[in-house]
């Protein structure tokens, strides 16, 4: 069986998508992800995902030209789809019937009105533990948990064993990039300028993480490097600009936490297995790892919280709080 799945979100977004994925590779000898450019990254670092095709859809809901992709997505001959988001993306459906693939789903639910990928998760459907997370909250990410029960619904279901948390494929070594020794990553961006980090205040915060002894990398996407330049200062070893997707993941796998202030970035933290200080609460609900949320956990922008509230909330999460 091929498959294709189709997720029009970003990279935290795609991340989330990808226990569904493993759920499909169960029964699907090849799996396709067709997804935007800004998950393609995501996308790629999932396990069982052997193809990436990118395709944005306008905001404004109309299809762009798509004549190449719609001859290649019927040489490719699928035999089912997945289509993954809150909703469903009407043009992606489209463009999948247009392409003949024979299964597309899931279908709308009877019940509920909205189906698995516009309304919660059925907790329960796809046989993942419930609860196991260590995270603030009930330990489950409810874009995942939605992915899941979508899957479920077409027929897919997780391998025994599989506890439906993140993964992605192995992390390379990065110690060139960041340097030997322990480390706490700051990744100040959120994907865009009017969600980041105030520079200032990172900065104020990366030197107060260097005064409690922790050695201190910055990260950021190559249009952030302005932002990481000035966060970093001359104290903190800047990879601004200096990671692919796939070396943000070694990064983050080898750090002591990840302080940020993005889903995407605290996402793939997770998926590999690094605690996580978010600072724009609430905070990204995690299966496997301790998350910690400065000042009072509620909803509002990162730029509120102080250096010492976030040097504190690290300090707490790593267990060395005195």
């Amino acid at each position: 069986m091929k498959a294709l799945v189709a997720h029009p979100g970003g990279f935290g977004e795609v991340l989330l998508a990808g226990p569904a994925v493993r759920a499909v590779a169960t029964r699907a000898g090849r799996v396709t992800m067709l997804c935007g450019a800004r998950g393609a990254p995501a996308a790629g670092l999932l396990p069982h995902v052997d193809d990436v095709v990118v395709w944005d859809t306008p905001d404004d809901g109309t299809a762009p030209p798509v004549a190449g992709l719609i001859r290649r997505l019927r040489k490719e001959a699928y035999d089912v789809a997945l289509v993954l988001g809150r909703p469903a993306p009407p043009p992606a459906a489209r463009l999948l019937r247009t392409a003949r693939i024979r299964h597309i789903g899931p279908e709308p639910d009877p019940v509920g009105g909205t189906g698995p990928t516009g309304g919660p998760g059925r907790t329960g459907a796809t046989g993942r533990p419930g609860g196991t997370g260590t995270g603030s909250g009930d330990g489950t990410h409810g874009g995942t948990d939605a992915a899941l029960d979508a899957a479920v619904a077409m027929g897919f279901g997780l391998r025994a064993g599989d506890d439906g948390r993140l993964r992605v494929r192995p992390a390379p070594d990065t110690a060139a990039l960041t340097g030997n020794g322990p480390y706490v990553v700051v990744h100040p961006g959120a994907g865009g300028p009017g969600r980041a980090w105030d520079a200032e205040r990172g900065a104020a915060a990366v030197a107060r993480l260097c005064d409690a002894g922790h050695r201190v990398v910055v990260t950021g996407g190559p249009d952030e490097r302005e932002l990481t330049r000035r966060v970093s200062g001359d104290i903190a070893v800047d990879l601004g600009g200096r990671t692919t997707a796939k070396a943000l993941a070694g990064v983050l796998r080898c750090a002591d936490a990840v302080v940020t202030a993005s889903a995407g970035p605290a996402h793939l933290a997770d998926a590999v297995g690094t605690p996580v200080v978010s600072l724009a609460a609430p905070a990204p609900r995690t299966y496997r790892v301790p998350t910690a949320v400065p000042a009072d956990g509620t909803a509002g922008p990162p730029d509120r919280l102080g250096p010492d509230e976030v040097t504190e909330a690290v300090a707490t999460l790593l267990g060395t709080h005195r």
